[in-house]
């Protein structure tokens, strides 16, 4: 039987789907981060597990991983030649690696036209219009990924240390996440000089619970992170019928807190960006499969 991998590999998590030809998923499975450009050689590393472990999940043997075509959406994809270095060293029979944004709308959507963005780790968005795509964001937290996770654990951070420092007002918020780090500035320093995008976008859940609670610095971090969000879908120019949808671990948090014109748009994905890895890749077989008759 033909098999075929569907991968979905982000900051913080990478997760992999087995599929017979036809698409229909026999198992799935979770490792670690998988983005390309932070650490090439640990994505491939937890890439390749997560897709052991879905062949074991799925009852079937690993050892055929390299007679398996997988298609990759991957964070970190859309910049330098991180794509191509990864593509020459997996195992998989074909392997072509695609940005997570391209996974994420297939699986929204498959081939129509509609808007998204993925609200994760890191943070992209794209729009398809008659059968052409625009892609906006995806540069990485340092520069880039307005609205992430990764940036709103990394503004905490810096209003904690605002806060200590007697600069900016605290909060019960700055309070608890200064105790995490034994109530020691310095190793919030410290803990910043080797973190990942993924280690920082950890915090982030804790901002929405606050936010909820009504902590100043919360709702601080959060109407400017919203502000960044809706500044990009405006930069996609959405008709004010396009559907939108919303993907990534942070979506539920924050459909409720965009703006009314932005909620109107809202529909449910069809599947998520790990659904559409898998349907390209089926593409993929059939489309090696004509070639080779």
């Amino acid at each position: 039987m033909n098999f075929v991998l569907g991968i979905d590999g982000g900051g913080t998590s990478c997760r992999a789907a087995l599929a017979t030809a036809d698409g229909t998923v026999i198992g799935r499975a979770k490792s670690g981060a998988a983005n390309i450009r932070t650490d090439l050689t640990g994505a491939r590393s937890n890439i390749v597990e997560a897709a052991r472990q879905a062949f074991l999940v799925a009852g079937q043997d690993p050892e055929l991983i390299p007679r398996t075509p997988a298609i990759l959406g991957l964070a970190g994809a859309n910049v330098g030649t991180y794509r191509q270095q990864l593509e020459a060293i997996l195992p998989f029979s074909i392997s072509q690696v695609e940005t997570d944004a391209e996974i994420a709308l297939e699986g929204a959507v498959g081939a129509g036209d509609v808007a998204m963005a993925i609200l994760g780790t890191g943070t992209a968005y794209m729009a398809r219009r008659q059968g052409k795509s625009r892609a906006i964001g995806g540069w990485g937290f340092q520069v880039g990924d307005q609205g992430s996770g990764a940036r709103i654990g990394r503004d905490l951070l810096e209003q904690t240390l605002l806060a200590y420092d007697g600069v900016r007002a605290g909060s019960p918020l700055t309070q608890s996440m200064l105790a995490v780090f034994r109530n020691n500035p310095e190793d919030v320093v410290e803990f910043t000089t080797n973190a990942k995008p993924g280690d920082f976008g950890g915090f982030a859940p804790k901002v929405f619970e606050h936010a909820e609670k009504g902590d100043s610095v919360a709702n601080w971090i959060l109407d400017k992170v919203v502000a960044d969000v809706e500044a990009s879908l405006g930069a996609l120019d959405l008709a004010d019928d396009a559907p939108l949808c919303l993907l990534g671990g942070l979506a539920p948090l924050y459909a409720p807190r965009l703006s009314a014109r932005y909620r109107a748009l809202l529909k449910p994905p069809l599947d998520d960006a790990l659904g559409g890895a898998v349907q390209m890749a089926v593409r993929l077989l059939a489309g090696h499969a004509e070639a080779t008759r």
